[in-house]
């Protein structure tokens, strides 16, 4: 899986965010060139995803990567047919401003008690 950058993502358009599920690890990883830019990780359960923690490389944030992970990430659920469960604030906060993803967070998911 790749998701290049959009032409109106702040990523340099001459590099490509590549985007790549990996499931030993549990996590999403986000790359620009042979540098790891950022990771979503993740845990899998019985039709759904839960995301736990979204970071990236402070040398590459505020430049779009971590919109374009979450993208691709979703996305790839999507073509899973998974739901999730946005545990993380930065996964969480990115659907709420991406209204077409809403449908991916499981209707039973709720934030628990205490958690921001």
């Amino acid at each position: 899986m790749s998701n290049a950058a959009a032409s109106n993502s702040p990523v340099d358009p001459a590099e490509e965010v590549k985007v790549t599920r990996n499931d030993e690890e549990g996590r999403y990883e986000a790359r620009i060139g042979d540098t790891r830019a950022g990771v979503a990780v993740f845990h899998r359960g019985r039709g759904v995803i839960s995301f736990t923690h979204t970071e990236v490389d402070p040398a590459f944030e505020g430049q779009g990567v971590g919109g374009e992970l979450a993208r691709a990430a979703l996305d790839d659920v999507r073509e899973q047919g998974l739901l999730v469960h946005p545990y993380c604030p930065f996964i969480r906060t990115w659907i709420n401003r991406n209204p077409d993803y809403a449908d991916l967070v499981d209707p039973k998911w709720h934030l628990p008690e205490g958690a921001e």
